[in-house]
């Protein structure tokens, strides 16, 4: 291998960071004819490829995915020093890219990355959006990992590993006002009472209205979402109960805002870090999942 063009990694940098090479072209005032040969030049030079070109679009190789943080930890060192001589230094020297699928309960997200948010080493970038697009991501090695209450199913195409890292019961969260001096009556005590429930495209949903089924009740439904912080809004703002994992108002729960009533028997859910097979594993990552 010849000495390393930091020239070229710079310009790799770039395209990463850009998303496309018309977009790093741009940014990097050169032509875009150009900056394709002195990619080249660099793939050439390491001997291996950095990107899958695929449909003209480019993704991420592993390799790529690995030149990339280290062209990364290169190029913070670098700004790293100079903002030192400035008296206003980075202290990171791990990231961790963490997606999160957009209806998830962030009290979970916040409670399963502590261990690694309270690291003054490592930086924690956390991206919100549809399933499709943070698998695209992991794929595509912009993400680590991604933080989901369904597993991904595998398939010859793709090599998801679905690690369940939470079960979290599901409780009847109400206001004092449904707070009792005797033991909560399940289902009794929700006759005709206005309940928060999640959508019905939800599982825990389904689960839920199952159990009413046997009993022959059907709920009384104030409001309907399928995001956990419409849900813990609407939980505190609606004179009813509402169907929620405990995790979801954890701060209502501590300050009396809320009161957890009753546990659902065999009703939980459960939280997914999907991850990607991967040469080179982020170390922080392992950390987190305990491998």
């Amino acid at each position: 291998m010849d000495q390393l063009n930091y020239h070229h990694l710079r310009y790799f940098h770039a395209i990463v960071r850009e998303g496309t090479l018309t977009a790093a072209a741009a940014r990097l005032n050169v032509s875009q004819s150009s900056l394709s040969v002195q990619l080249k030049q660099l793939e050439e030079n390491l001997g291996c490829a950095l990107f899958d070109r695929m449909h003209k679009a480019l993704h991420l190789t592993e390799e790529g995915r690995m030149v990339f943080d280290y062209a990364e930890t290169i190029f913070r060192t670098g700004e790293d020093m100079l903002a030192t001589l400035q008296n206003r230094g980075s202290k990171y020297s791990e990231v961790l890219r963490v997606g999160a699928v957009a209806t998830l309960s962030r009290n979970f997200q916040l409670s399963f990355l502590r261990e690694v948010i309270d690291d003054e080493n490592i930086e924690v970038v956390i991206t919100s959006a549809s399933m499709a697009e943070l698998l695209r991501q992991l794929k595509s090695h912009t993400l680590d990992l991604v933080l989901s209450n369904r597993p991904v199913k595998r398939d010859a195409g793709n090599s998801w590993r679905s690690n369940l890292v939470a079960e979290q019961p599901i409780s009847l969260i109400g206001s004092k006002k449904y707070r009792k001096k005797k033991a909560f009556r399940f289902p009794e005590d929700l006759e005709n009472v206005p309940m928060v429930l999640p959508s019905r495209e939800s599982e825990i949903r389904s689960h839920f209205d199952l159990i009413l089924e046997q009993y022959g009740m059907r709920p009384l439904i104030a409001a309907e979402a399928d995001d956990m912080a419409m849900l813990r809004l609407l939980a505190r703002e609606i004179d009813g109960i509402s169907l929620l994992p405990p995790v979801v108002v954890h701060d209502e729960l501590d300050q009396g805002i809320l009161y957890d009533l009753h546990q659902v028997p065999g009703l939980f859910e459960d939280f997914y870090a999907i991850t990607v097979e991967r040469k080179f594993p982020n170390a922080a990552l392992q950390r987190l999942l305990k491998v």
